[in-house]
């Protein structure tokens, strides 16, 4: 509380207490309130900006975890992004060179990193460059995926056309042969049995008795069946696809009919000595894509490296012709 002043007055030889005028009164609150005012500011304005309100703090607490969750995010799309990187390459390096195919095309594989107008319209939120940067990422990410999961149906399709392919090739002989004495013709020029002359022999021939087993040397269906007096005599054509035929001639009977579909090793025939034939025995062809092939180069599956070179140097060394 203020002190109360005091004025002499010397008419009454005495002291009166010294009342402020109207204005004095006024002037004293206006500079008092001010304070008080000027105070009250500088406190709320150190508290708002020192002390957060519960409201404050957990957002501000939702933001730190959404920052720390945005880090990990990258993290996990930079480790996405590496595997698939890796992905690419076996793609590229190993399994089309294992499956002799052709380069994926790089468009598709890049096809991800296109324009971002898309997500323009997120500029003008609070947090839009934040969220734009992560949608074009996760776009990109989910571009390069459907990319590389193109190229893998791809590789599946050839990889199962490679499979079909290697169960139609002609792999075996067409007759059991283990001993690898029945090859009694080879491919090439031969001196035909009946007219002495020279002639290109098409196929192999295997020596075996009437009656012997004649089985499908590769997957297929049966294209041809049928019965002539003179050449072929009783024969058989396997289709195996790819361009791949299989002839087998001078058959004594059939096992399966036109139309069978067959699988390597199963018996289709039994030998014979029917059409122009001197003796018992199976000619066998391979025939690519209409183009006449030496059947020893197929007997691999059911030979031993050592086995097959034997036979390479009896097919060379055999010059007796059945047909």
């Amino acid at each position: 509380m203020a002190k109360q002043k005091y004025r002499f007055n010397p008419d009454k030889l005495s002291y009166e207490a010294v009342e402020d005028s109207l204005l004095k009164r006024i002037f004293k609150w206006l500079l008092y309130a001010s304070s008080s005012i000027l105070l009250a500011i500088i406190l709320s304005f150190f508290f708002t900006r020192t002390i957060a309100t519960p409201k404050e703090t957990r957002l501000q607490n939702e933001l730190d975890a959404l920052n720390m969750r945005y880090s990990e995010l990258n993290d996990e799309m930079s480790t996405i992004h590496d595997a698939l990187d890796a992905l690419e390459q076996r793609d590229k390096d190993l399994y089309r060179v294992a499956l002799y195919a052709d380069d994926f095309p790089e468009e598709y594989r890049m096809m991800g990193k296109g324009s971002s107008d898309k997500f323009k319209d997120l500029d003008n939120l609070s947090y839009g460059k934040l969220i734009q940067e992560t949608s074009e990422k996760i776009n990109y990410l989910q571009q390069r995926i459907l990319g590389q999961s193109l190229s893998l149906r791809e590789l599946q399709t050839i990889a199962k056309d490679k499979e079909k392919l290697l169960m139609s090739i002609p792999a075996i002989q067409p007759i059991n042969n283990k001993e690898l004495k029945r090859l009694s013709s080879g491919f090439g020029a031969r001196i035909d049995p009946i007219y002495k002359t020279s002639k290109v022999h098409e196929g192999v021939d295997f020596s075996a008795d009437t009656g012997t087993d004649v089985y499908a040397t590769g997957d297929g269906v049966v294209e041809v069946v049928e019965k002539n007096v003179w050449g072929y005599g009783k024969s058989i054509v396997i289709n195996h696809g790819f361009g791949y035929k299989t002839r087998y001639a001078h058959l004594s009977a059939f096992k399966v009919k036109k139309g069978d579909k067959v699988k390597r090793g199963n018996l289709i025939a039994l030998v014979g000595n029917t059409g122009k034939s001197t003796g018992s025995h199976l000619h066998y062809e391979v025939e690519l894509n209409g183009r006449k092939l030496n059947p020893i180069q197929f007997f691999h599956s059911d030979l031993t490296p050592e086995e097959y070179e034997k036979l390479i140097e009896i097919s060379q060394q055999s010059f007796k012709a059945y047909d």
